[in-house]
């Protein structure tokens, strides 16, 4: 197949727009399953099947270049991104030729994994600064002790009430050095801190020790998986997490900040030059609230996207789509977006400001930010509502295609569903049974409204369940679990070994020991700009 709407780029040429380090979306279109396996270190994982629900927060400049990325085989992926990416409005369209394996071809390095580049900094960051650390069977024996200790936990609430370290408390990462004098107002206390793996254990405890805050800090090696294979128990289901903070907190943070800033060359700007900045056509510009969700939630500034600081830094590829662009860090003092601005600096980002005169509650726009949903035309689309597909499910006049991310499809579906991948479609449809009508739904039924257009080129009747899956539970229906009905193999999301069958020692071991190689290997590949302060 030709590809008409990008025009073709070779490996050698690419690697070229990476190292100059002009603005640069490098989109790879695959599933993120498969993107998992082989990818472009700088390459951020946006599916053909979401492109619509996440590509103008990722990439919100039309008339930025955008280079697609997929395999040798994948020319319809590319096509019809481009094409849609077009008729969005987007202009200036490339694709790499020959795909991932004429990049591997080249003789340039491939990664597997998601985050990489936010992974391999915070091997960086324990290479370079020889952040000290202890094993899970030391900390139990110090906790056997009785000695005095505190355990932080620095990744989001959610995580943390999945499984956690006995006596933990929940303080994402943005959040340490923000409440660490509330926290752990003792100095002689050694701070733990620790998460799932390594890298926000690392970046956590750098970040509270670059604040030089007088207790002994370490990282917990390996994090929750070093403790589960160290044969010792974790807890879960547990809510303890940080307190507001006080007025001599904020004071003693603010402090710590100020140290931070002036070492890593921390830049401020103002409301006035942020909203010069804004009209500059030709510069893409991201404004990140990194106060924790809650906060955002409950007021943030008109324009703003929640991106919690210890999120941003551990998975910046999430909220930033294009390299080298703007990035402006907002909270309500400064602190959580100086902290954060330290390390995205020294990730390599050039253009990173605090915004200074302004909270991020101004405005005072409430909710979470919503996706643009392009493309989504609600006039073409028939609905069926839940108690209409139950009579129908009852009488055995419609089969169901769920087009949800499958960790949710494996937690629970509409009984006899069929899981699909909408990239996929229409020909993965032809392994899912026949009936008079094809329902598609998904977890909240805006994804199922997309892939409806795609659905009907398999010729059958097409409705979407109104509301998704969730309407379904909310009406009180029974789902089932487990992936019973396959016409994709589980391909979308790549799968941490955590939310494995429990007990996946084997995955969890070559899960830690793919992250302590990853420096040898972005020094082979050579396109990454970590930086070193003294």
């Amino acid at each position: 197949m030709t590809i008409t709407s990008a025009r073709p780029v070779d490996a050698d040429v690419l690697r070229e727009m990476i190292v100059n380090g002009g603005e640069l979306a490098l989109l790879d279109l695959r599933e993120n399953g498969v993107f998992a396996r082989n990818h472009l270190l700088h390459a951020v994982s946006l599916s053909l099947s979401r492109l619509e629900l996440h590509i103008d927060i990722l990439v919100p400049r039309r008339s930025v270049t955008i280079v697609l990325v997929a395999g040798a085989g994948d020319d319809n992926l590319i096509e019809t991104g481009a094409r849609r990416l077009t008729n969005f409005g987007y202009t200036n369209l490339f694709h790499l030729a020959g795909g991932v394996e004429a990049w591997a071809e080249a003789g340039f390095e491939l990664f597997s994994g998601v985050n990489v580049p936010s992974k391999a900094f915070g091997e960086f960051v324990e290479s370079n600064y020889a952040t000290p650390h202890i094993t899970a069977s030391e900390l139990n024996a110090m906790q056997k002790r009785g000695d005095n200790i505190a355990i932080l936990d620095s990744r989001p609430l959610k995580e943390f009430r999945k499984m956690s370290i006995p006596g933990g408390v929940n303080v994402p990462g943005a959040e340490l050095a923000y409440r660490i004098h509330d926290l752990v107002p003792n100095p002689e206390t050694t701070v733990v801190v620790n998460c799932a793996g390594r890298t926000r254990s690392i970046i956590g405890a750098q970040s509270l020790i670059n604040a030089r805050i007088p207790n002994p800090v370490v990282a917990l090696e390996n994090g929750t998986m070093g403790w589960h294979l160290a044969g010792l128990e974790l807890d879960h289901d547990k809510e303890e997490s940080f307190p507001e903070v006080s007025e001599a907190g904020l004071r003693y943070a603010g402090a710590a900040a100020d140290v931070v800033a002036e070492r890593f060359g921390v830049a401020q700007v103002s409301l006035e030059t942020l909203d010069t900045w804004l009209l500059d056509e030709n510069r893409t510009i991201y404004l990140l609230d990194v106060r924790n969700p809650a906060e955002y939630r409950a007021g943030h500034g008109s324009g703003t996207r929640s991106a919690p600081g210890g999120q941003l830094v551990q998975a910046t590829d999430e909220y930033v789509g294009v390299r080298g662009a703007r990035l402006v860090l907002v909270d309500d003092d400064g602190v959580r977006a100086t902290m954060t601005a330290s390390w995205l600096i020294q990730m390599g980002w050039d253009d990173v400001h605090v915004l200074i005169g302004g909270s991020a509650s101004d405005g005072l726009v409430r909710g979470s930010h919503n996706a643009t949903n392009l493309g989504l035309d609600d006039g073409d689309i028939e609905e069926v509502d839940v108690e209409q597909l139950a009579e129908l499910l009852d009488r055995g006049q419609v089969v169901v295609a769920d087009v949800a991310k499958s960790i949710y499809y494996q937690s629970g579906h509409i009984p006899g569903a069929w899981f699909a991948i909408r990239s996929r479609m229409p020909a993965n449809l032809d392994k899912v049974p026949m009936a008079p009508l094809l329902v598609l739904t998904s977890k909240h039924g805006i994804l199922a409204r997309l892939a409806a257009v795609d659905a009907t080129l398999s010729r059958r009747r097409v409705q979407v369940l109104a509301g998704g899956t969730d309407a379904w539970v909310e009406a009180g229906l029974r789902l089932e679990s487990g992936f019973t009905n396959m016409a994709d193999e589980p391909e979308d999301r790549w799968y941490k070994p955590y939310d494995l069958d429990e007990g996946n020692d084997k995955e969890m071991r070559k899960y830690l020991s793919w992250e302590v190689d990853l420096v040898s290997q972005i020094e082979r590949d050579g396109t990454a700009r970590f930086r070193t302060f003294k």
